[in-house]
C-alpha cells in the first residue's frame, strides 16, 4: 500500500487520482504513527514552504518522515513535497526543512531572466535526465511535465537525477538512496507523469 502523507498542503485528489488511472492503491494518511504501516510514501505539497512545516510539526509528522526515510522504504516529494525533503528554505526568511537531502531552496533569480520570463514558473517544460534512476525507467532522456513553482533546490550534483531550464538550469528532481524528490506536477503530467508514478510505485 502507498500512503499519501496530509498535512493539509497539497493536490491529493489529483494525487490520488492519478495513482488510480495506473491501476495503484493510494490512502491519505493523516496520523503520524501510522507512516510505518506503508510500503511507500508520498509527500505532496503546494503552498509556502514556513506554512508546509508549520503544519508537519503540529502533530509530529515531521519526525515520523524522517524516521519513515531512515527505514529505507522509498519515499517521494512532489513539488513543494521536493522541496521540504532539503535542509532549508529562504521563503519568506530561513526556514528548516526535513534534512533528508543536502542543500537548500533558494527563489529564482530574477537579474538572469530575459523580459520575457516571469515567476512563478508555470507550464510544460522539459526535464533533462542526468542519472540513470528506476523513477525514470522508460523514458527519454528528455521529456516533458507540468511546473508551478516560484523556488527551486540548489544541491550537489551526487543528487540531482533532473535538471530544467528556465532562464537558467536548475535542479527539478533529486534523490538520496531511497528519498526522491520531483519539483513537477507528474500527476498533471498526462503519459509522461502517470509512467514516473507507475515506476515509483515499483521501487
Amino acid at each position: 500500500m502507498i500512503g499519501i502523507v496530509d498535512y493539509n498542503m497539497g493536490n491529493l485528489a489529483s494525487v490520488i487520482n492519478a495513482f488510480a488511472k495506473v491501476g495503484i492503491d493510494a490512502k491519505l494518511e493523516s496520523d503520524p504513527s501510522k507512516l510505518n504501516q506503508y510500503d511507500k510514501l508520498i509527500l505532496p505539497g503546494v503552498g509556502a514552504f514556513a506554512d508546509a512545516m508549520e503544519h508537519l510539526k503540529e502533530n509530529g509528522m515531521d519526525e515520523a518522515i524522517v524516521a519513515y526515510a531512515q527505514t529505507g522504504k522509498p519515499l517521494l516529494g512532489i513539488c513543494l513535497g521536493m522541496q521540504l525533503l532539503f535542509d532549508s528554505s529562504q521563503e519568506f526568511g530561513t526556514t528548516r526543512g526535513l534534512g533528508l537531502i543536502p542543500g537548500n531552496v533558494v527563489a529564482f533569480d530574477k537579474t538572469k531572466f530575459d523580459h520575457k520570463l516571469k515567476v512563478p514558473h508555470m507550464g510544460w517544460n522539459e526535464l533533462f535526465v542526468q542519472k540513470n534512476t528506476p523513477l525514470f525507467s522508460g523514458l527519454k532522456k528528455d521529456f516533458y511535465l507540468y511546473f508551478v513553482h516560484s523556488f527551486h533546490a540548489e544541491c550537489n550534483d551526487q543528487y540531482t537525477i533532473g535538471k530544467t531550464h528556465y532562464g537558467y538550469e536548475f535542479v527539478s528532481a533529486v534523490q538520496n538512496k531511497n528519498v526522491y524528490g520531483i519539483q513537477p506536477h507528474p500527476e498533471k503530467s498526462h503519459e509522461n507523469g502517470l509512467k514516473i508514478i507507475e515506476n515509483f510505485a515499483k521501487l
